[in-house]
C-alpha cells in the first residue's frame, strides 16, 4: 500500500475517534482531531502528486474517507443538537444518493471516473467550514464566529443547505444522463 494511502487510511480511522469525543461532550479535542483528519487530506494528495504515487484505490479510499468523516461529524453534531436535524439528515440524504447511485451505475456496468463536480468542491468547503466552525471555538477556547456583526454559524448553515441541495441536483441530472444509456430514463 502506498503512502497516500495509509494516510487515508488513517484518516477513516479517526472518524469514529472524533464521533465518541464529540459524544462525550469534548467539543476541544474533537476539533483538533477534525483539523488533524483536513490536514492529512492535504498531505497525502500533496504525497500523491509530488511522487507520482497517485492509484486506483486512493481515487476511492479518499472520498470515503472524506464521507465518512463529514457525515459521522454531521450526525453527531445533530445528535448532540448543535447542528439542525433538517441539515443533518439532507446532508446524509445527499451523500446515500450518491453512493446509491455509483453502486447502480456499477452494477449496470458503467465506467465511472472518481470525479466530483466543482459545485460538489464548494459544497464540501462549505461542510467542513460548517463542522469547523462549530468546533473550532471548543477547540480554540473562543467566543462563536461573527461576520459583519451576526454569528458566522447559522450564516454556513443555510449556504450549506443551498450547496447541498444544488450538489445533490447536479449528481441527479448526471446520474440521470449515464442511466439513459442503460434505458433506464426515457
Amino acid at each position: 500500500m502506498s503512502i497516500p494511502n495509509i494516510i487515508t487510511f488513517g484518516r477513516i480511522l479517526v472518524v469514529p475517534v472524533a464521533v465518541y469525543f464529540i459524544l462525550a461532550g469534548e467539543l476541544g479535542v474533537a476539533f483538533w482531531l477534525f483539523v488533524g483528519a483536513g490536514v492529512s487530506d492535504a498531505v497525502d494528495g500533496a504525497v500523491a502528486r509530488m511522487f507520482r504515487a497517485r492509484t486506483v484505490l486512493g481515487a476511492y479510499l479518499d472520498p470515503i474517507a472524506d464521507k465518512a468523516l463529514l457525515v459521522s461529524v454531521y450526525v453527531s453534531l445533530g445528535h448532540i443538537g448543535v447542528l439542525p436535524l433538517w441539515l443533518v439528515i439532507l446532508v446524509v440524504f445527499r451523500d446515500l444518493m450518491i453512493v446509491g447511485g455509483v453502486m447502480l451505475l456499477y452494477t449496470l456496468k458503467e465506467s465511472l471516473a472518481m470525479q466530483p463536480l466543482y459545485v460538489s468542491k464548494i459544497n464540501t468547503a462549505v461542510q467542513l467550514a460548517l463542522a469547523a466552525a462549530v468546533l473550532a471555538p471548543a477547540g480554540l477556547g473562543l467566543p462563536d464566529f461573527h461576520l459583519f456583526g451576526r454569528e458566522l454559524v447559522p450564516l454556513l448553515i443555510w449556504v450549506c443547505a443551498a450547496t447541498t441541495v444544488l450538489s445533490g441536483l447536479a449528481y441527479v441530472y448526471r446520474g440521470g444522463l449515464l442511466f439513459s444509456r442503460h434505458g433506464g430514463v426515457p
